[in-house]
């Protein structure tokens, strides 16, 4: 039987990018990091997580319930909820506010903030590093005398892939 992650491997991902690599090394490195840090990545936890990596997109909550109540006939909210505070809380995993909904973070060996381009087409989420736009807002709030508790910029828009795809109907 195919793992969660698995299932959607079977298509390919449109742009080249080898997805089942990148959800390789993203559980790698989430297993790894757990190692180190002396803290359990269980079966659910893994699990969870290898649902978040099945695409680019964010998901909802209850969606991965759905889809891991096969696999784990006793989950229930609280089991997906606690597993999400988890992979937060380790940094292998990013909330995405204006979704309320998930996605796998693509720098999960050190701690950053994140500027997220959220396509309103597609619904994929990349994560850039964007150093100058977070200097500059740093800059800010420092100017402000503003304490800071979590630091994420969400910005909706058209991913270029969608919008050359728009671009091309259109001709």
């Amino acid at each position: 039987m195919n793992t969660p992650a698995e299932a959607s491997h079977n298509h390919p991902h449109p742009s080249g990018h080898d997805h089942k690599k990148c959800v390789s090394e993203a559980l790698d490195t989430a297993a790894q990091l757990c190692v180190v840090r002396g803290v359990q990545l269980t079966p659910i936890r893994h699990q969870v997580l290898e649902l978040i990596w099945d695409s680019h997109k964010a998901v909802k909550a209850y969606d991965l319930l759905d889809r891991i109540k096969p696999l784990q006939n006793a989950a229930k909210p609280a089991t997906i909820y606690r597993a999400l505070d988890f992979l937060i809380e380790q940094g292998l995993i990013h909330r995405v506010e204006s979704l309320n909904a998930f996605v796998g973070c693509n720098c999960s060996g050190h701690q950053h903030e994140q500027l997220l381009l959220i396509c309103n087409n597609c619904q994929e989420v990349e994560e850039r590093s964007a150093p100058e736009v977070m200097r500059a807002l740093s800059r800010e709030i420092r100017q402000a005398d503003f304490i800071v508790h979590s630091k994420a910029i969400e910005i909706h828009g058209i991913c270029a892939k969608c919008a050359q795809t728009m671009s091309s109907e259109q001709s």
